[in-house]
């Protein structure tokens, strides 16, 4: 064998290893809540309690948003069936629109406030600091501005809190708009995995990285920590590391009935420049290095493994092509070019999980679920895996470039369409 093909080998074989890990990783955390009958029942929300305790101020960051979506957002938090609470509409001193449609929501019912935002530059944690200055309440909320919630959510809330003495409670949300677009089956499933399973395990382990909404946060302790990091693309993910790192109690509950629903992107420009955001904002949140202050070795280990999978996506991007391309076309030993596919065990694994996970989704939400929807799960698998690996490379060279403008999602309330009948 020539030197040249020996590193070949050797390359091939680590980027195998390499991508093996982190595909098993990924299937890993996602079997959390279902590997057992009592850590499924373990993860859900207190009982609707006789009495309330608390009270919330629900922040909902808005900014050129339609006024249908706003509206509709705001109807279901003021029909919450909690005694005590108000909604801040949070908006920026230069979208007028947006602060005209607030206002007119304001003076409808005196439970709604606005909160204008007046620094330069516009993102959701400068939004969410100050709304902060406006609440009141005992727990702070965070909904989005298209989060369509359940009634009984902050009674329950209220009563998680209560009874599992909390700091933090995370709620769930799940995308309903599984029909929209080929990639928005995936993107709804995602959700489904990410709040109903790992995130449970996450906040076992005693390392969260919160979700930004559904989130109901102590507002004494916001105040003390001095809110959201206003630089920040990931803003939930850091406050959800810093207040690990302080050993504050954070809770994560899953009820199906009580999921805020929500829309997932309508187009690939907007899940690309999404998802961008979110890699984005998990690399400065890991070269931020508030997680090395975590107490002991396995949550330090831990939390670098989960803030560290955007530049593992981005590295899967770039050399999974070329790994397979290799081990097609260039004329390795048999047992290297076998070894090339070894990502493959886990990733088929996870795809047939998925498919058993879709089944439990659509039987709690009510979805009827044809044959093509399945179909779909699996041939997509590939396809979305290549975007989200190339929103990962875009972070990481707007990252390199210092480039930490915020993309908004747009939102058309594709979440407020029912669904249609399968073909």
């Amino acid at each position: 064998m020539s030197a040249w093909m020996a590193v070949l080998t050797v390359v091939v074989a680590l980027t195998a290893f390499a991508l093996t890990v982190i595909a098993g990783g990924t299937f890993w955390w996602s079997l959390y809540a279902w590997r057992s009958p009592d850590q499924l029942s373990a993860t859900r929300f207190a009982d609707d309690p006789d009495e309330t305790a608390l009270t919330f101020s629900l922040i909902v960051p808005c900014r050129d948003e339609p006024e249908a979506v706003v509206r509709a957002t705001v109807a279901a938090l003021l029909a919450q069936r909690h005694p005590d609470f108000e909604v801040v509409l949070s908006v920026g001193h230069d979208d007028l629109p947006m602060l005209a449609i607030a206002d007119r929501i304001a003076a409808e019912d005196p439970r709604v406030g606005v909160s204008v935002d007046h620094h330069e530059v516009k993102n959701k944690p400068r939004q969410l600091n100050t709304a902060l200055a406006l609440c009141s309440g005992d727990v702070v909320g965070i909904l989005d501005a298209e989060s369509l919630t359940a009634p009984d959510l902050l009674r329950r809330v209220d009563a998680t809190f209560t009874a599992r003495e909390a700091d933090v409670v995370q709620g769930a949300v799940q995308l309903m708009n599984y029909r929209s677009r080929w990639f928005t089956l995936r993107n709804c499933l995602e959700y489904r995995i990410w709040f109903r399973s790992r995130l449970h395990g996450h906040a076992e382990a005693g390392f969260i990285p919160l979700g930004g909404n559904t989130v109901f946060l102590r507002r004494t302790l916001l105040e003390q920590v001095g809110g959201w990091d206003g630089d920040c693309l990931a803003e939930d993910c850091e406050i959800g590391v810093r207040l690990s790192a302080q050993g504050k109690r954070i809770v994560v509950a899953y009820d199906a009935d009580l999921t805020t629903r929500e829309e997932a992107p309508t187009t690939l420009r907007a899940l690309v420049r999404q998802r961008t955001r979110w890699s984005l904002g998990f690399m400065q949140v890991l070269a931020k290095g508030e997680w090395r202050a975590l107490p002991t070795t396995r949550q330090r280990v831990g939390a670098w493994w989960t803030l560290v999978q955007q530049h593992a996506m981005a590295f899967s991007g770039l050399v999974l092509p070329l790994a397979v391309a290799t081990a097609l076309f260039a004329d390795l030993p048999v047992l290297v070019g076998m070894v090339a596919f070894l990502p493959l065990v886990p990733t088929v694994a996870l795809v047939a999980f998925e498919v058993l996970i879709l089944h439990d989704l659509g039987k709690d939400l009510g979805w009827r679920l044809g044959v093509r929807d399945y179909v779909t799960l699996v041939v997509s698998t590939p396809f979305y895996q290549l975007l989200l690996a190339l929103a990962a490379l875009r972070a990481l060279v707007k990252y390199v470039g210092g480039d930490f403008r915020w993309e908004k999602t747009a939102h058309s309330g594709a979440h407020l369409t029912p669904i249609g009948e399968p073909a």
